[in-house]
């Protein structure tokens, strides 16, 4: 059951992250590109929670699994600040 749902949140962190983009290419909003680039990286959160906890358990990876999602909310605060300007 556990796996289904990373691999369901996963699933909808690519699809917010898509749907992003494309708002981004369409209208060139650039409030849309960072919050596009904060869901990239929590879409790689996320596939990291499944290859942390299912593939390999043995493996420690909170560690990654922080820094990424850390990177993630710095891009869309970053973006937050930028286009406050």
């Amino acid at each position: 059951m556990a796996e289904s749902v990373y691999v369901l949140c996963s699933l909808t962190s690519i699809a917010c992250w898509f749907l992003l983009m494309r708002g981004y290419r369409r209208t060139r909003v650039r409030f849309l590109f960072w919050s596009a680039l904060c869901f990239m990286f929590l879409a790689m959160s996320n596939v990291l929670v499944f290859i942390d906890l299912i593939v390999v358990p043995d493996v420690d990876l909170a560690w990654l699994r922080s820094t990424v999602s850390l990177a993630g909310m710095g891009a869309l605060v970053f973006g937050l600040v930028w286009e406050t300007r």
